[in-house]
């Protein structure tokens, strides 16, 4: 083999690497934390609730490797706990608005008209108020929990999706392919939902993967405020709004569940930006 060959061989691979190492980091890394969520009760070496007075505020050591807090809870126990209920967030609090936004989205930019007319009108005054400060204000009418937040989440968050799938939907009922449909004789259904929505749906998947960065980090902000999950339970938000107080002198309570709502928003990015570039959706 020459030299030549060898060394079009290696920019190919390279190449191929470079292409895909969105791809491969963001899979990678969600993988990592989705595994690490499922064998919880294996891997977290502490009870991540149970207090230790003994062991309080304990720097980070071969017995606790992430330290304890001012409890004396075990720091990395409740940190990998805490990737069971920041993964749900980030997923259910997607899920919803995506199915919201994409029902209404393609009844309205399908039917346009008066349906088109009302959906629209109901999501300018949405998007009138602050997003934050609407969801803030609708969890603290129903109360604090997981429950408000993800309810709050679909009353808010879907208007993002329902205006990427009506535009999609305003231009791909008019292509050749949905007007034969319409001559064969195909329902409205059937061609709404087999025909248009599988087309029109390729941004609206893209942007759910960077909105569930938003949706973390906004569940993240919910918990420090006290309005989302409740102590004691293990969420990164939460611990680290427990340990704002010690910041200057117990900095690794604060430290490693800051850096994990920043690992596990990072690899959505990377995923979604993976995604956009394979289906040629650029935000």
């Amino acid at each position: 083999m020459s030299v030549d060959t060898l060394s079009s061989g290696s920019v190919g691979w390279r190449t191929i690497f470079s292409k895909h190492l969105m791809l491969v980091t963001g899979a990678g890394i969600l993988l990592f934390f989705v595994l690490l969520a499922t064998g919880a009760p294996v891997l977290a070496p502490y009870d991540p609730i149970l207090h230790n007075g003994d062991a309080r505020l304990q720097a980070p050591s071969l017995l606790h490797p992430f330290g304890t807090d001012n409890f004396g809870r075990d720091v990395l126990s409740r940190v990998i706990w805490g990737t069971r209920i920041d993964l749900q967030i980030a997923l259910i609090g997607v899920a919803f608005p995506f199915l919201i936004g994409t029902a209404v989205g393609t009844i309205a930019g399908f039917f346009g008209g008066i349906v088109d007319a009302l959906f629209m009108r109901l999501v300018d005054i949405i998007l009138a108020f602050p997003f934050l400060v609407l969801m803030l204000s609708i969890i603290a009418i129903l109360g604090p929990g997981l429950g408000s937040f993800y309810l709050a989440m679909a009353l808010v968050g879907w208007v993002s999706y329902a205006r990427l799938i009506r535009a999609q939907m305003l231009v791909l009922k008019n292509s050749d392919y949905a007007m034969a449909a319409v001559s064969l004789g195909f329902s409205r259904m059937r061609i709404m939902f087999r025909h248009l929505l599988p087309n029109a749906v390729a941004g609206s998947i893209v942007f759910a993967m960077s909105d569930a960065v938003l949706v973390l980090l906004s569940g993240a902000a919910v918990s420090y405020l006290g309005l989302g999950v409740q102590p004691p339970v293990a969420e990164w938000g939460v611990m680290v709004a427990e340990g704002q107080s010690f910041v200057t002198t117990a900095w690794w309570i604060t430290l490693f569940p800051g850096l994990s709502i920043v690992c596990l928003a990072f690899g959505f990015s990377m995923l979604g930006d993976a995604f956009g570039e394979r289906l040629g959706v650029h935000e």
